[in-house]
């Protein structure tokens, strides 16, 4: 529990979107939150190119690695070489429905085997000293999310296990999508809060359609942390007050412009080094949702940011466009004062 209750706030492992830039950009928002990889399969990890898998840069810390498995042994040696990259956390994922995961007998089908879940907690226990983690799903398919859920917490808390993370809906292995079962599922974060109050010593934090800050704080009354998902990607300025809300500490940025200015350097650095303008850029078309201005903003990195040869020329015609508030239906732009619009 000490080495896990500072992470009142985390942001969830997402496919194709948390990689090392993505997770970059997020450290300029809160020094605080907890950033996950994108899970890595345990056997990439082994024979892979392990620079480009599990590279980070020393700012991203804390930082969480999620691997995909089911073989102990073979976990146990990605747990190893994950530790060895300096990461602060390893994540066992027991949570994804998608096919491709299925048929290498990893991700949400190990609900139904809480006794092999054990068994791969266990052997990285043994080799690693950061805290091991789990993410699972309530259940799958046609379980009760009343044993399934408490079989699998049992059985890793006998393993060791430092926190269990429970994206609070079942997943459905047959009939849904991948993206279908972030959303048709329904939630149920009752079930999470009564694991709590039975595991009372275990590390318990939820995930699973918290929207904002706001939502945070009330999940934080039954549980120890809250994963952030598609709110926090969608909508990274939610991560800028977590220091100041949650840590007692001041927030590293004031306002949107400034996490432009500190993450500029890394752009520069990274586009330098070869990666593709919209590799970086991506990651920020959401930082001025709500803002005036937010879709130009948009246009402008979507459209441009993939043309070959892209610099930060890019960046800087997008922030432009929120300093003009838009354009309107005429094509003149908009006379709302950038420093309010960014308040708002």
């Amino acid at each position: 529990m000490k080495k896990y209750q500072s992470y009142k706030i985390s942001v969830a492992p997402m496919m194709e979107w948390t990689d090392r830039f993505c997770r970059a950009f997020h450290r300029q928002l809160s020094g605080n939150a907890l950033l996950y990889t994108e899970m890595v399969a345990g056997a990439a990890v082994i024979h892979g190119d392990r620079q480009r898998l599990l590279g980070f840069r020393d700012l991203e810390h804390p930082v969480a690695c999620q691997l995909g498995g089911s073989d102990p042994k073979e976990l146990a040696e990605a747990a190893r070489i994950v530790a060895d990259f300096g990461y602060d956390e390893i994540n066992l994922n027991v949570g994804c429905p998608s096919d491709r995961v299925q048929s290498g007998r990893f991700g949400a089908c190990l609900m139904r085997e809480p006794d092999l879940v054990g068994e791969c907690v266990s052997a990285m226990k043994a080799v690693v000293s950061v805290p091991v983690t789990v993410k699972c799903r309530i259940g799958v398919d046609d379980q009760d999310p009343e044993p399934a859920l408490d079989a699998m917490a049992d059985r890793v808390v006998e393993a060791g296990v430092d926190a269990l993370w429970v994206h609070a809906r079942k997943a459905w292995l047959k009939g849904l999508s991948p993206k279908e079962n972030r959303d048709i599922p329904p939630l149920d974060h009752d079930r999470v809060y009564r694991l709590k109050q039975r595991l009372p010593d275990l590390y318990i934090g939820i995930n699973g359609g918290i929207a904002d800050l706001d939502e945070a704080e009330a999940h934080l009354a039954h549980v120890d942390g809250v994963m952030l998902g598609r709110a926090a990607y969608h909508d990274p300025w939610v991560l800028a007050r977590v220091d100041s809300r949650f840590h007692g500490e001041e927030d590293p940025v004031s306002d949107r412009d400034e996490a432009i200015e500190r993450f500029r350097p890394i752009v520069e650095e990274e586009l330098a080094k070869g990666a593709r303008a919209n590799q970086l850029m991506r990651h920020m078309l959401g930082l001025y949702h709500g803002v005036p201005g937010a879709r130009a903003w948009r246009r402008r990195l979507t459209v441009n940011a993939v043309r070959p040869g892209a610099g930060i020329e890019v960046l800087d015609a997008a922030i432009a466009e929120i300093g003009r508030g838009g354009l309107d239906k005429s094509g003149e732009a908009g006379q709302l004062d950038h420093t309010r619009a960014v308040a708002r």
